[in-house]
Order: C-alpha cells, then structure tokens, then sequence
C-alpha cells in the first residue's frame, strides 16, 4: 500500500471517531503527510481533506461529551477551539504586584459553574476575510503590510468584534460570543496565579511585547512607519501556548471582550459573567500587544477604549457556551 493509501485509509477509519477528537487525527495526519510532502504529494491532499472533512458543527451528543482541552472546529474558516474547564480563580492583582494598577482591585473570586470553549488563537486575517466574503461582516481591516493569513486580525472596533461572533453563530447553528473580562484572565491565567502564566518576570522569547516602549500604543492607522520595522504583529502560532493549550494570552494583540469599563472591581459579578453596567460607551481589552510596554500584557492588566477608536492592536479571541 503506498503512503497515500495508508493516510486515505486511516481517514476512513477515524470517521468512527467521535469529532472532539477527529480534530487532532487531523493534524497528526496533516504533519505525517507534510513530512512527505516532498516525496509524496498526494499524501499532503488527502491530510488537507480529512482536517476538512471534521470541521462541521458537532451534533448534541459530541458536544455533551466534550473534556477539558479537547479541541473543535466548526467550519473551515471557523476558529479552533478549546474546551476550558469549569472552576474558580481569584481575579484582579494583589496589592504588591509589580505594574499593577487601581484598576485590578480589590482582587475577588469568581466561580466558573459550567465549562465554555475559547478559540486557541486570537481571530486571524483569514477567519476575519471569510466573514467579510460572506458579507457577514462590513469592515475589511488592512494589514499594515505585516501580511494577513495566520496573522491576527488587528484595527476592528468593538462593535465589529460582535459583528464577528455573531455571524459565526448564524455560520454554526451554535450560540459564539466575546468573552467576559473574567473569562479572559481565567484563560490567561490557566491555574497560575502569576503575573504572566510562565511567572512574575517578563520573557521576550514568550510574548510578542515591546520592552523598550517606544510609545506606539497610541498611534493611529497610517503611522506605524515612524517605529522600528520589527514592531509588528506575529503569525498567531508564534510562541508556546500556555497550560490550557492557548496561544498569545499574553502580548501581540488586545483582545476586545464583552464588558462596559468599570474603575474597580467594587461590585463585580462573581460568577464569570460579563458586567454590562457601568461606563457602557467605554469596553474592555485585555492581553497587552506588541507595541506595549510588557508590563501590559500581565494577566490581570486591563485598559478601555471607545466605539470609535480604531488601533493596529485591537483583535478580538471567541467564546462557544457548550450545550451541557
């Protein structure tokens, strides 16, 4: 049998599978083939056509037997996501950690009662471009020339964040969102209790940051040619993922989430919701990005913007409600 056979053969075989773990046949199969890419092209085709062949909206029995950090995807252009286990962290910075700000306190538990999906990596260009080609959304961010393809999504409002989400819920059938700013630092966190989830100490070769903070995080569209051609975005597989298996929790770009702007956490809900009262003309971004200085992607790091700003860093990560 030759190699093309063999990988045809065991995608038969793994559509006996259940989907949640059909994903990573995939990619195994995907690897293998593009290890013999060069003696064997078709072997790279049939590994590309069963990863396809998996993404589709998984039925209600594959969704209720999902585990924690099981992996899905739902449409070709649909984001990879990550089954998050349910639990209880304490949100915000304590009173001693380093860069922290008012903001982050008084630090307070929230409790997780049912597990959700967050996508692996931040939105990219290509998962972005389907949802305009489907005229889904209306906003066609540029690039900066940085390249698009599996580099995040960058310069989109909060608004067309939700544009976002919700055509991918008319896309799947399924219920996806913008996380809550506690659902944000619980994935940033995955069960550390660090400020990044590597430690306390900043690491350039984990995070997509700029340790000389060169002042760019306040520069608009257009002007990004005055700093360093090296400040810029990174593919989004760039770096190792956390715990959780998720990547660029900390820096590269800002992650737009559901909450309106609050100046503490006086009040806060407790149960991981998204608070939607307060400052509602201000909404939450979390994560750092790479034209910030480090100290702004620390899990518990938090800054807001208006409806009407539009910054190179602004991208946006999704969450699935799991049907239990």
């Amino acid at each position: 049998m030759s190699r093309a056979s063999s990988l045809i053969a065991f995608a038969i075989v793994a559509a006996t599978i259940p989907a949640f773990n059909q994903l990573t046949l995939a990619q195994n199969a995907q690897r293998i083939a593009d290890e013999r890419s060069s003696k064997s092209p078709s072997a790279s085709l049939a590994a590309k056509l069963l990863e396809l062949r998996f993404a589709r909206p998984l039925s209600r029995n594959e969704e209720t037997t999902l585990r924690p950090m099981d992996h899905f995807k739902e449409c070709e252009l649909c984001p990879e996501m990550v089954v998050i286990p349910a639990g209880q962290f304490f949100m915000g910075a304590s009173d001693g950690e380093a860069g922290s700000t008012p903001d982050e306190r008084p630090q307070h538990r929230v409790s997780f009662a049912q597990p959700f999906s967050v996508s692996r990596f931040p939105v990219t260009f290509s998962e972005w471009d389907a949802c305009v080609a489907a005229k889904g959304c209306g906003y066609q961010p540029g690039d900066e020339d940085w390249g698009r393809g599996r580099r995040p999504v960058i310069s989109i409002l909060w608004e067309e964040a939700r544009d976002y989400v919700s055509w991918l819920s008319r896309t799947t059938g399924k219920t996806y969102r913008l996380l809550s700013e506690a659902e944000r630092e619980y994935i940033a966190r995955a069960g550390t209790t660090t400020a990044y989830w590597w430690g306390d100490l900043f690491e350039p070769a984990r995070a997509n940051c700029d340790p000389a903070n060169r002042k760019l995080s306040d520069t608009a569209i257009g002007d990004l040619e005055k700093f360093n051609a090296k400040t810029q975005t990174l593919p989004v597989e760039s770096f190792s993922p956390n715990p959780w298996g998720l990547y660029q929790v900390h820096g590269n770009v800002y992650d737009w989430v559901e909450d309106c702007w609050n100046e503490s956490y006086d009040g806060a809900p407790s149960d991981g919701s998204a608070w939607t009262s307060g400052n509602c003309e201000r909404h939450v971004l979390r994560g750092g990005a790479f034209s910030r200085k480090p100290q702004a992607a620390r899990s518990s790091a938090r800054i807001w913007f208006g409806s009407s700003n539009r910054l190179a860093y602004m991208s946006v990560r999704v969450a699935r409600a799991l049907d239990r």
